[in-house]
């Protein structure tokens, strides 16, 4: 009996052991009992009734990803295009993502892929390769909308790729490099055009500083000649001056002697050789100096005396 006992205590150890559920960090446990939903174990240790419980579901709370293959989609200017896209995704209900749908990740893909035909069949090629933030934004409020209630929120939405036919390629590629030719000569025509500007400004600044240099020249010549000019004239009047000087000296000294008139016709005789010596073509000579012979006369008796 003891060894049937002992059986029986190791086969319960066991059966215990094994039926305890330690739930990890960031996961969730669907348990059902008799085959109906009874709870979602969270983080920790549990306990569960063998045979009557049953964990039906293991579901991670984790932000996941899924990348999807590339969908086929109509523009509005019916251009058929690939577009491939990223869903992030977090199971925020247990209980409705275990129930709600049947393969939730395969009805994700379906409304990802029905939803992103719908945006972009309102929408021509040009807008749709320009606009990849606002159907981003419209695809991610339609998916979060539509899966509240398989208890998935979904975060952001992004297109991986954007692929038009391969003859709206090469015409892109094409308008591409033509653009970028015409914005190559743009910037060459402005940079000749500013070097233009720039070497004329600088011919203009050579002729106004030659135009400037030659006007301080001439005002500088100017001032030469004029300052020449008034160096001479005030030489002369100093000339005239000293002159006048020395006359009034030579009338004072004159009349200081108090000459007779034989000296007064001596001057007067001298005057007048001065006045022959000139070029002048009249000479007018005065009564008293006619007379030859009164003119001797006059120099002997001045010699004498």
């Amino acid at each position: 009996m003891w060894i049937f006992w002992l059986v029986l205590i190791v086969l319960l150890i066991i059966l215990l052991i094994t039926n305890i559920r330690i739930v990890p960090q960031a996961t969730v446990y669907v348990i059902e009992r008799l085959g109906a939903f009874y709870a979602t174990w969270e983080t920790g240790i549990h306990f569960k009734i063998p045979i009557i419980d049953r964990v039906a579901k293991r579901i991670s709370l984790k932000e996941q990803v899924m990348d999807f293959a590339p969908q086929p989609v109509i523009t509005k200017d019916n251009v058929t295009m690939q577009i491939d896209t990223i869903v992030f995704y977090q199971v925020t209900d247990a209980k409705l993502y275990t129930y709600g749908v049947e393969r939730p990740i395969l009805a994700i893909e379906s409304l990802t892929a029905t939803t992103l035909r719908n945006i972009i069949g309102d929408m021509e090629l040009d807008h749709t390769l320009t606009s990849r933030d606002v159907i981003n934004t419209r695809i991610t409020a339609a998916l979060d909308q539509a899966t509240d209630k398989w208890g998935i929120k979904v975060n952001r939405v992004e297109l991986k790729n954007i692929v038009p036919p391969r003859e709206i390629q090469d015409a892109m590629e094409k308008q591409m490099k033509a653009e970028r030719e015409r914005r190559e000569a743009i910037l060459r025509a402005e940079g000749e055009k500013r070097s233009q500007i720039l070497i004329a400004e600088g011919n203009k600044e050579s002729q106004i500083l030659n135009a400037e240099a030659e006007k301080q020249a001439a005002i500088l010549l100017a001032e030469a000649e004029k300052e020449k000019k008034i160096r001479e004239g005030q030489g002369e009047a100093e000339s005239i001056m000293l002159v006048q000087k020395a006359m009034a000296q030579s009338i004072e000294l004159l009349n200081a002697a108090n000459p007779s008139d034989r000296v007064l016709q001596l001057k007067a005789y001298e005057s007048f050789i001065k006045a022959a010596d000139g070029k002048a073509t009249k000479i007018i000579i005065p009564s008293e100096i006619q007379g030859m012979a009164g003119l001797a006369s006059s120099v002997k008796e001045f010699v004498k005396d």
